[in-house]
């Protein structure tokens, strides 16, 4: 178990020490400036008198167009969900596809493979510290905007701070994909660009119902049908993330949106990734 955390504990010293931990949090920082920024409110005596997003005026006048405080920050929240599911997924994926292909090195690979821990668990260990290592920048994501939010208008959405965990989850999913590719081909860039050409091919099959209507062999329907059933619901997951986070404004959805299935088949994909990844990497000569 100490040699485990010692694993987990190098890759956090990696990526301090090549920046990548640094430029992580620094674009980061980077987008709550931003968001910090975009955001002009006039509140007086407790009542939303005004607000300007990216320099726009909100219709703040009396009728339907009429918004409160609340359902203000709920839309903002809701819209910016969607930006963030993108954004912590994307930023995650390009910090933490290195940690199998560096870990492979000559070299490197020799002085792990020196100590006495399996290989499964030297696997598992730099899996769980990347999933960390993101897990610590959605934390900071989600958290810092949720109190730039509260320190403006004084709400708080706590749905907001826990849709971070489905967006973890997806996360933990591409993870496991790019530890499979990585352990195959030894490459970073190999495994980053697979990784994201899952998840962009994941959303595309959102459409398999229509796809399978416009092809023309029974044999292509099915193979279409199979896809989507075996690889990550990443469009259905990030429904579900704002749906979640807007709950409140459009209570209809989240039944419609949090089913089970694209959770428990996403996991299992994520699961089945990781025991191929472990299966090659215990049979790989170095």
């Amino acid at each position: 178990m100490k040699l485990m955390w010692a694993s987990m504990e190098d890759v956090w010293r990696e990526a301090a020490a090549r920046w990548t931990l640094i430029a992580y949090f620094f674009l980061s920082s980077i987008f709550l400036i931003i968001f910090a920024s975009a955001i002009n409110l006039d509140i007086v005596d407790g009542t939303l008198a005004g607000a300007k997003l990216f320099g726009q005026e909100v219709q703040m006048g009396g009728g339907p167009q009429e918004l409160s405080i609340e359902r203000l920050v709920l839309g903002f929240e809701t819209g910016f969900s969607a930006i963030l599911y993108f954004l912590c997924t994307f930023m995650a994926i390009f910090a933490t596809a290195h940690l199998v292909p560096r870990l492979q090195e000559k070299g490197t690979i020799d002085l792990y493979l020196s100590r006495p821990v399996s290989r499964f668990s030297l696997l598992i260990s730099r899996y769980f510290a990347g999933v960390l290592l993101a897990a610590s920048n959605v934390i900071y994501l989600l958290g810092a905007i949720s109190l730039i939010v509260g320190w403006k208008t004084g709400v708080m959405n706590v749905r907001f701070l826990l849709a971070g965990a489905i967006i973890l989850f997806v996360i933990a999913t591409l993870l496991a994909f790019a530890f499979l590719i990585g352990v195959v081909t030894s490459s970073t860039a190999v495994s980053i660009m697979a990784t994201y050409g899952l998840f962009f091919f994941a959303l595309m099959l959102v459409a398999h119902e229509r796809i399978e209507a416009a092809v023309s062999k029974e044999w292509q329907a099915t193979l279409i049908n199979t896809l989507y059933w075996i690889i990550p619901k990443t469009a259905e997951l990030g429904q579900a993330v704002v749906a979640y986070v807007g709950a409140e404004m459009v209570p209809e959805r989240i039944a419609s949106v949090l089913t089970p299935a694209p959770f428990l088949t996403t996991a299992a994909f994520g699961i089945g990734c990781f025991a191929l990844a472990s299966w090659f990497f215990q049979r790989k000569e170095f």
